[in-house]
């Protein structure tokens, strides 16, 4: 295995203006590693709870994906349930039910300790540290955060940020982390807190790669049809980091700009239906037709 995800395996039940879904697989080691699935090895380091239904680890099968660090509790899954307008932006949340997640402790299983690649995804920060402390020598380690992480455990946050490569956040969590409102400001006051790379997501705008000496834009694909936005972000972290390990990218830029796109590309196809059914049918083929669709987007004859 190349790859490990600790994060989040949810049922979420969302309602957007095209319908409404119940207790459908989300949670963001879900779209991660179904992401970057089709272009790596990965593993997951999760828990659910007795309803979790077994065909959603079966998917996770089909795709290799590996899930020795995935544990079941007694109660139930972590559950969220969401409601978008007509513009898909940010949704009203209508409930938030941690249950088995609320005291989850990441254990690294012994066999995922001496991975390459590791991508953190929004937990508390001292669970991010913790799972820092777990695995020996990775080559790169990249992290998710939130807003709410950033307001009330600044402290833990910056430590993680000491020891992360790569940082990949929102427009809004950037500017909070750096308390600045300019992004490109705000952007390399973040690098100065450890990551070597900052990726601004931006929805519908796409996303910026910062890093030391270089700003590298890719747009989003523009698509005729948006049915359900959950997880975009998360998939497209997937998307970059899966390209990363599955290449073994660890200082080529072209490599690092080139996983952006991919990433944006796999993210393109979640938002076509709800929850995780378009990446558990999309092809490689698709991917690479996608990809070629997207460099043609800023291409100057």
């Amino acid at each position: 295995m190349k790859l490990l995800v600790v994060g989040s395996m949810a049922l979420d039940t969302i309602e957007t203006p095209f319908g409404k879904e119940e207790n459908i697989l989300g949670g963001s080691a879900s779209y991660f590693s179904l992401a970057a699935s089709m272009f790596t090895d990965v593993g997951i380091v999760a828990v659910v709870g007795k309803d979790f239904p077994e065909s959603h680890l079966d998917l996770f099968r089909s795709k290799n994906i590996e899930l020795e660090g995935v544990t079941r509790e007694e109660g139930e899954t972590f559950k969220w349930e969401g409601k978008y307008g007509y513009d898909l932006g940010d949704p009203d949340t209508l409930g938030t039910y941690l249950n088995v997640f609320e005291n989850f402790n990441p254990v690294i299983p012994e066999n995922y300790s001496n991975v390459d690649y590791v991508f953190l995804a929004n937990i508390d920060p001292e669970l991010q540290l913790s799972v820092l402390k777990q695995v020996k020598n990775p080559k790169l380690v990249a992290c998710d955060t939130m807003n709410f992480w950033i307001d009330n455990k600044p402290q833990e946050l910056k430590e993680v940020l000491k020891h992360v490569d790569i940082l990949l956040i929102n427009d809004s969590e950037t500017r909070a982390l750096a308390g600045e409102p300019r992004i490109t400001i705000a952007a390399r006051a973040v690098l100065d807190m450890g990551p070597k790379i900052l990726i601004v997501k931006r929805g519908e705008y796409g996303a910026l790669m910062f890093s030391r000496d270089s700003i590298f834009w890719a747009p989003s694909y523009p698509l005729e049809e948006v049915i359900d936005p959950t997880g975009a972000g998360d998939t497209f972290a997937g998307g970059f980091m899966g390209y990363i390990a599955g290449n073994d990218i660890t200082t080529d830029p072209v490599g690092f700009k080139t996983a952006v796109v991919n990433g944006s590309v796999i993210a393109s196809f979640t938002v076509e239906n709800f929850s995780v059914r378009r990446l558990s049918n999309l092809t490689k083929e698709e991917i690479s037709i996608r990809f070629a669709e997207f460099l043609k987007l800023s291409k100057v004859d």
